[in-house]
């Protein structure tokens, strides 16, 4: 269980809606959302192997969607950021207050910023940050390739089956993370 996961996350949303609006002057829309969350939480796992917020994704036609943040979009209103719908399926991300940064550790504070720095852009599209998804995730394509909709493992992102790597043979990351898996197993018996 990752502490405090439901602030960090809201105000992971705030921050991406709030940077997001800050650097491109338009509202944050729910594709880019999903895929900045997505970003976060996978480059954030192979680099250290820990996951920032652990949300749960479906491996959806265009890239990883966070399921729990969809299917309750509508109804998505924090004192931080609120979803506001502007069409029958489209939805867009309303920074209500500035982000509480002190749920985040500096390096994760690093990878928000790195990705609004790429991504938050007037010339950037909604197709644009979904095909990088596309090529960068490498655990929506095995999963979309495998079987469309599903849910995404994380241990996907990694080479093969690192369950049966020997220790030697591990990456840092690869290590982390199963520590990281043991802890959160072991915490749910």
């Amino acid at each position: 269980m990752i502490p405090y996961q439901k602030e960090k996350t809201d105000n992971a949303i705030c921050y991406f809606a709030f940077r997001h609006k800050e650097a491109t002057g338009k509202n944050l829309s729910q594709t880019f959302l999903y895929k900045y969350l997505a970003f976060f939480e996978f480059e954030y796992l192979k680099k250290y192997g820990r996951l920032p917020l652990g949300l749960k994704y479906l491996a959806m036609e265009k890239g990883p969607v966070p399921i729990d943040i969809y299917g309750k979009r509508s109804a998505y209103n924090t004192s931080c950021a609120a979803f506001k719908r502007i069409s029958e399926d489209q939805y867009v991300v309303i920074a209500k207050a500035k982000p509480d940064m002190d749920y985040f550790s500096s390096a994760e504070i690093e990878e928000m910023s790195r990705l609004i720095q790429i991504y938050a852009d007037e010339f950037v599209r909604a197709g644009d940050i979904s095909d990088a998804s596309h090529q960068e995730i490498a655990a929506w394509r095995k999963t979309y390739a495998r079987k469309p909709n599903a849910p995404i493992d994380y241990e996907s992102t990694f080479e093969g089956d690192i369950k049966s790597k020997p220790a030697e043979k591990l990456s840092p990351s690869e290590e982390s993370y199963l520590i990281f898996k043991a802890l959160e197993e072991a915490s749910n018996k």
